[in-house]
């Protein structure tokens, strides 16, 4: 027997017609980004190793979750683990006018341990925008967060956002927090004791019960903000607040990567009863282009996992599947000629229709008809094929009636829009 292959560990498999849930979802996520113009970009999944090791040497991304291998021509590079670091070597190979705000849709390959809704193959709708250092871009990229939670129908969510301020704030705070942790460290567990000589801010991002209760009174990085700083997050406070979206400052939240300055934000799912609870993460990070040998660039966006927001969507049940893929199924007792060009015809005139092979019988195809979860049936006997006729059948009411082929398209039309 031939060896069964299954799907690697920590991947799936979506099949109709649980996949319709995503086209909608993408579908959402682009009207959305449309909306607030921005423009489609797509790159490669792999990238030289060092595109992402920008992301940060102390992250767990860079440390031990990459997929990076050398290939055939001994180059070290490495499959996806996120968008904004692609999106950004983009920016600095091709030079676009600025603002360059786009949007994208990626697999990203993290090997972590699988758990619902993050996956070792999981995907992420994107959005970033680089060249403004303007608070209002900021202020803006949340709003079409929120954009597409409403267009999803999901309701029920938190926004946590925080400042890391400049670099020179941010290597200001280290140090402040490293004193202070090292006075600390004995109450920690080892893994985040261990951070503390060289990522310390990776210690706040520790999602163990005992860690967070140590740092629970740890300094804040507010504390140590220059004016700067303070007036650019201000501005991005007042921004939320006009636009009636609501808030609150988590003065500990810092996210997992290292290129992040300023604003930070997460939209957390409070319908999820899980720690795993972000929905849409991201922030700003003016200084990530120049990391990937670009010129002085600004940048803000945040990433969105699928799988994860399906979840949030489950929850809420909002985004449900579709109720059917077609509108019309084409049933052909003859010789299938006549499925063949109807089918044709229907689709040319924009109307979803399928049909059944292998000159089946009437009876097995009325059952894929009703099965298909369309509307209409148009039918084709014997007697229908003589006269040049069709006869059209409302599923769901159980009424029908016989139509010359010329007037077909017209009728089926008739039959959808009734309510």
């Amino acid at each position: 027997m031939p060896e069964t292959f299954r799907a690697p560990i920590g991947t799936q498999d979506v099949l109709p017609p649980a996949s319709a849930r995503w086209q909608a979802l993408v579908a959402a996520f682009a009207g959305v980004a449309e909306r607030f113009g921005y423009g489609l970009v797509h790159g490669p999944l792999f990238e030289d190793l060092g595109v992402f090791q920008r992301l940060g040497a102390g992250t767990d991304v860079v440390r031990k979750e990459m997929y990076d291998f050398h290939d055939k021509g001994d180059r070290h590079v490495a499959l996806r683990p996120e968008a904004t670091a692609s999106v950004a070597r983009a920016f600095v190979q091709h030079r676009p006018p600025t603002p360059w705000k786009v949007w994208c849709i990626t697999p990203a390959f993290r090997y972590e341990r699988p758990q619902a809704g993050r996956l070792r193959q999981h995907h992420q709708v994107d959005v970033e925008v680089l060249g403004s250092a303007d608070p209002d871009v900021d202020v803006e990229i949340i709003s079409l967060g929120a954009a597409y939670l409403a267009a999803l129908g999901v309701r029920r969510w938190r926004l946590d956002i925080n400042t890391m301020g400049t670099p020179a704030d941010r290597a200001t705070y280290a140090e402040t927090l490293t004193a202070w942790l090292q006075r600390r460290a004995g109450d920690l567990p080892a893994d985040d004791r261990a951070k503390i000589g060289t990522h310390p801010l990776r210690v706040l991002d520790s999602k163990r019960p005992e860690t967070q209760a140590v740092v629970a009174d740890a300094p804040r990085i507010a504390d140590v903000l220059d004016e700067g700083s303070r007036t650019h997050f201000a501005r991005v406070q007042a921004g939320l607040a006009a636009l009636g979206i609501p808030f609150t400052v988590d003065t500990r939240m810092v996210r997992g990567l290292d290129y992040y300055t300023h604003t930070l934000f997460e939209f957390q799912s409070e319908a999820l009863e899980t720690a795993q609870s972000t929905i849409i993460g991201g922030g700003r990070y003016d200084g990530l282009v120049e990391q990937l040998g670009g010129p002085s660039t600004p940048g803000i966006g945040f990433g969105s996992g699928i799988e994860r927001m399906l979840l949030a969507c489950d929850a809420e049940g909002a985004l449900p599947a579709p109720a059917s893929a077609v509108d019309v199924f084409v049933v052909d007792s003859t010789d299938g000629t006549a499925a063949r060009d109807l089918a044709g015809e229907l689709r040319d005139a924009g109307l979803r229709t399928d049909r059944a092979f292998d000159r089946r019988s009437m009876k097995s195809q009325m059952k894929s008809a009703g099965r298909s979860g369309a509307r209409v049936a148009v039918i084709v006997g014997d007697d229908e094929a003589a006269s040049d006729t069709a006869t059209v059948r409302d599923l769901a009411r159980g009424e029908q009636e016989t139509v010359p082929r010329d007037h077909l398209v017209e009728r089926v039309r008739k039959v959808l829009e009734a309510e």
